[in-house]
This record gives C-alpha cells, sequence and structure tokens, in this order.
C-alpha cells in the first residue's frame, strides 16, 4: 500500500462548510482507504491506499465527499514523495524556523510562466514567493494575516490550490512518513 495526503479547500473555514474530523476519518475508511489519521480542522488527511494515481484518487474522494456532505471541497490528493520533495525543496530554509512566516501551496498543477509572470509583477510587498513544479511557497514576513499579496495570490494566478503553513506540512510529514 501507499502513502498519500489529502489536502481539503475551505472547509471549516469561517464556521461554514463545516466538517468534522471524526466523520471525514471514517468517511476515508468507508471508501477503503487504511490507517487513516486527521491533522487539524482544516481537512488534512494522511491515509493508505493500494497502490494509484493521485489524480484517481482525487477524483473519487471529491465526487464521495460532495454527495456525502452536499458540496463541493476541492482536494488536492498527493503521494508520500511529493511531500517529501515539498520540504526538500523548499528555497526559504532560513525561516523554516518559524512556521507562521513560511506557506506552502499544493496547486492542481504547475503554472505557466506568463502566470507566474503575472503573480510577480504584484507581489510588491515584503513577500516572497517562488513556485516549483505544483508547489507555490511563500515566505510572508509579517505572517499570512497581514499578507496582502496573499489576499491577490488566488485570483491573480488562478490556479486552484491549498496552502498550509509550514508547521501543518511538517506535521503532515512526520504523519505520512509514520504510516
Amino acid at each position: 500500500m501507499s502513502v498519500f495526503v489529502a489536502l481539503f479547500s475551505g472547509i471549516n473555514v469561517g464556521g461554514n462548510r463545516i466538517v468534522k474530523m471524526v466523520e471525514l476519518r471514517a468517511f476515508f475508511e468507508e471508501l477503503g482507504f487504511a490507517d487513516v489519521a486527521t491533522y487539524i480542522q482544516s481537512g488534512n488527511v494522511v491515509f493508505k491506499a493500494e497502490a494509484g494515481e493521485a489524480a484517481a484518487l482525487t477524483a473519487t474522494i471529491e465526487s464521495a465527499f460532495e454527495t456525502r456532505w452536499g458540496f463541493r471541497s476541492r482536494i488536492m490528493v498527493r503521494d508520500l514523495g511529493w511531500l517529501e520533495a515539498l520540504v526538500a525543496n523548499n528555497p526559504y530554509p532560513e525561516v523554516a524556523g518559524d512556521p507562521t512566516k513560511l506557506h506552502a501551496s499544493a496547486l492542481e498543477r504547475a503554472p505557466t510562466s506568463e502566470e507566474i509572470a503575472r503573480l510577480a509583477e504584484r507581489c510588491t510587498g515584503p513577500e516572497s514567493f517562488e513556485v516549483k513544479g505544483d508547489v507555490l511557497y511563500l515566505h510572508a514576513p509579517d505572517g499570512l494575516g497581514k499578507s496582502k499579496f496573499a489576499e491577490v495570490l488566488p485570483r491573480t494566478l488562478k490556479v486552484p490550490g491549498t496552502m498550509r503553513n509550514w508547521r501543518t506540512v511538517l506535521t503532515l510529514l512526520e504523519m505520512a512518513q509514520k504510516a
């Protein structure tokens, strides 16, 4: 069996689209996945599945999730190797010790050079970013909550994704490696 992580977007935010993690864990088990574990309320699930494509797993989970909860959540399913590479390729190792200032966004696909250039034009504050494949790394020195760039990032890049702070990334990696 292979280890995967599912990163949900838009659940349990601002009291909307509530999904209890105990229910989400049971849902994954009902779908036939093993060693299911969740981390915090934002929708992070580590699980084992028979060897398969992350894209096929994403489609299966998204469809079943919408049927079960009655709304769609974009879900990024990635394997352990992807998560290990995300951490290893961090372009901001000097701030990795402060997880409030470093974030990684799992993107639905790798952005084009034109999309990245358009985003770079909007990055005029203290933030900096780097895209490596289907991951966008964001260094927000004043924190994500105060970042004007983080507010315009999804609308400007126009590549769907879901962002996690570095503490969550490292915790998910640890969970996945122990699964």
